[in-house]
């Protein structure tokens, strides 16, 4: 077994090339990154991968997803419909017991959508900040995401409705 802060480092690692596949659109690389049912002795001969509900993502405003085929389709969305994604992480904490570890972060997200129409252009970039809780177990190839957990942080706007001021 790892020693405690080598393992810090290499889930660190991990964490922060699960961001970086997102941010250059590389799917294959974002795959390989989530645990697999062989990664936890499950014969994928006797079940279907795409079927075994191993990994489960919640992305911002999404219903849990569970297993390797609706994880990975949802990054496929999101790759296909980002033009650009930058991720700023903050307040990342990881936290190792065995072959467990927890990862929390503030995503500091910047994204641009698709071009206005007739135009070479990004479309307009937009900021939004997300908690994430990322965990990930580890297996004979290093490791693996086991499960994702984004949540938007709601911020206080200026001109907030029903907001009384103190008399």
């Amino acid at each position: 077994m790892s020693a405690p802060h080598t393992d810090v480092e290499q889930v660190e690692l991990a964490n922060r090339a699960f961001y970086e596949a997102m941010e250059q659109g590389d799917f294959e690389t974002l795959s390989s990154l989530w645990l697999a049912p062989a990664d936890v002795g499950v014969d994928e001969e006797y079940h279907d991968p795409a079927e075994t509900g191993v990994i489960s993502c919640v992305h911002p405003g999404w219903p849990v997803l569970t297993g390797r085929g609706e994880v990975l389709r949802s990054y496929a969305l999101i790759m296909a419909n980002t033009e650009y994604i930058q991720f700023f992480l903050t307040d990342v904490h990881v936290s190792v017991t065995g072959d467990t570890a927890l990862v929390s972060c503030t995503e500091n997200i910047l994204s641009g959508g698709p071009a206005p129409d007739g135009s070479d252009e990004l479309g307009p970039l937009v900021g939004q900040l997300v908690v994430a809780t990322n965990v990930f177990r580890r297996t004979s190839d290093g490791w693996k995401l086991w499960s994702h957990h984004g949540s938007p942080v709601l911020t206080e706007s200026d001109d907030d409705e029903g907001e009384e001021s103190p008399s």
